[in-house]
């Protein structure tokens, strides 16, 4: 069927024509995107009342994020490949990545907690910006193994990278631009633009908007409405064919906001007003994507129903999973450093474990 224009959504569900973008409607399963996001959301939830227990050191929360994180993971293909911040926890949802695993990191029991060849989901990066060029890298190795621009949907694959408005700051990122767009690479940057890096605003970082820098680069920016699943993923769909099909970079601004500290460990309270939170949870991506299926008359109160038991279900099993996990045994970091461990590796990881076993 022929691409007809996407329609994004109005808070009260009602849709909106947009002329940039397509979107073939007969392929989205919109109850899928809204089950996505309404586990994603009690993922997080779940997740900031152990760290409140005790049970975790740090999360940090996706509240209002999810219609970006959802609406572009389920434009990828399954050999495209993802490089997250430390906040996907929807994308790891969407790529199969069992949210429990999610919790080592911050319960500090594992340095990762995923073989990221399993989903081509990587390893969240705590280190501000420094995934862009992880991903850029790994744009590089795809155009050298030649599965970009081929025209075989069997092999063309791209690189979707996420970041935080914060991260436009950093060098790391505007190196890994200049370097996507001097080679021409598939990398897809998708920027949340949450509005605040930790308590700075987006203001006090650009005089312009997200999408516009990338000119400045050489490659196509975009601005969508964040807590627009379906604009979401109309746009990284596009931009992610682009990138399969080899003709380079885009740069996606989903402009959304964080409605919940940066991390479990943060006092917004101290640098935003409340206010402006109220506004933002007056628009919540959920209750839109919901409002507009209902309408719609594509769910009704017995799909809520049977996400609600899902949800409780996953619930259970995270406090479960989290509280049972096992420390990690003191030679894992150095057996997952390389693929065949080094001589000198193996030295120092026989000291460290005769090491740990004295102070046993």
């Amino acid at each position: 069927m022929t691409a007809e224009p996407i329609q994004l959504l109005s808070q009260d569900g009602t849709l909106l024509s947009h002329p940039d973008l397509s979107l073939d409607q007969d392929t989205v399963d919109g109850a899928a995107l809204l089950r996505d996001m309404i586990m994603t959301r009690r993922v997080d939830t779940e997740a900031i009342a152990l760290q409140r227990q005790g049970e975790l050191g740090l999360w940090p929360s996706l509240l209002g994020q999810e219609a970006a994180q959802v609406g572009a993971a389920a434009s990828l293909a399954e050999r495209d490949v993802v490089f997250p911040t430390y906040r996907e926890h929807g994308v790891a949802w969407c790529r199969g990545v069992d949210p429990v695993n999610l919790l080592g990191l911050f319960r500090g029991t594992t340095l990762g907690g995923w073989d990221p060849t399993e989903n081509n989901f990587n390893l969240y990066t705590l280190v501000i910006g420094a995934q862009t060029l992880h991903a850029v890298g790994y744009a590089m190795a795809i155009v050298r193994d030649g599965d970009v621009g081929t025209g075989n949907p069997e092999r063309d694959r791209a690189v979707l990278v996420f970041l935080g408005d914060g991260a436009l700051s950093e060098g790391e990122t505007n190196e890994a631009f200049i370097w996507a767009a001097a080679q021409n690479l598939p990398v897809v940057f998708f920027c949340q633009n949450n509005q605040w890096a930790i308590s700075a605003p987006y203001s006090v970082q650009s005089r312009v908007s997200v999408a516009q820098r990338a000119q400045g680069f050489g490659f196509p920016g975009i601005r969508v409405d964040g807590n627009d699943v379906l604009a979401c993923l109309a746009a990284t769909g596009d931009a992610m064919a682009s990138a399969r099909a080899g003709n380079g970079p885009t740069l996606i601004e989903a402009f959304t906001y964080r409605r919940n500290p940066h991390t479990t460990s943060d006092d917004d309270g101290r640098y935003r007003s409340g206010a402006e939170n109220d506004v933002w949870a007056s628009l919540d991506p959920i209750e839109r994507l919901s409002n507009y299926l209902t309408a719609a008359g594509l769910i009704d109160q017995s799909f809520l129903d049977r996400i609600a038991q899902e949800e409780q279900e996953l619930a259970e099993r995270l406090r479960a999973g989290c509280r049972s996990a096992k420390d990690p045994a003191p030679d894992l970091p150095f057996r997952t450093t390389y693929t065949d461990i080094t001589a000198e590796l193996e030295r120092q990881m026989n000291d460290h474990k005769a090491f740990v076993e004295a102070a046993e």
